[in-house]
């Protein structure tokens, strides 16, 4: 039937990840995805005495009531490693001022660099990691993991964060599009 299409599920390999769909679909997503111009944020996690921090370009609020929000950690980034053992994780924005900061945590792996040496930060809630320089930010208890392909969903139930204090330029895709990435997802 003409203008229908078949359901596409998402089948799921031996070792849990999601096997790449190809098809004739995949072109017109990836056009409409280079389109958006989504928030960055920059994820933290800490678990015994390891700190963790990286730039994540998956996440969005994912309910209201109750709230939940929805992180994608690639599976390649020392970020991902240490949330593996986390109970909770730090999600941070950023205002345009302050890009250096995520160009740190977007351009150098955790697994070479102590990013947390290079710029400054406090101990928040559940001991994960704010930097300082985020305009706001707030911290989720982690409720669940589950594969989305390459990368992780890790969904989060804030309790705690700092609200913004006025609306800002914030740290876009547009702003880091170019940035080398301190690990291919």
């Amino acid at each position: 039937m003409a203008g229908t299409r078949a359901p596409r599920g998402f089948p799921f390999g031996e070792n849990g990840k999601t096997e790449q769909v190809v098809g004739p679909d995949v072109e017109a997503f990836d056009k409409l995805v280079s389109l958006l111009d989504y928030p960055i944020f920059i994820v933290t996690a800490a678990v015994g005495g390891a700190q963790a921090g990286c730039l994540v370009g998956f996440a969005s609020q994912a309910s209201i009531h109750p709230p939940r929000f929805l992180v994608g950690l690639s599976e390649q980034n020392h970020t991902f490693r240490v949330a593996a053992g986390a109970t909770h994780l730090g999600v941070h924005l950023f205002d345009r001022e302050h890009l250096d900061v995520v160009e740190l945590f977007g351009s150098r792996s955790g697994d070479t660099v102590n990013k947390f040496d290079h710029c400054l930060w406090h101990i928040g809630p559940a001991r994960t990691p704010i930097p300082d320089d985020a305009a706001t930010w707030f911290v989720g208890r982690i409720l669940d993991r589950f594969p989305l392909g390459d990368h992780v969903g890790y969904l989060l139930e804030p309790v705690d964060g700092s609200p913004p204090h006025q609306l800002e330029q914030w740290v876009s895709f547009r702003d880091v599009r170019d940035l080398p990435p301190g690990h291919q997802a």
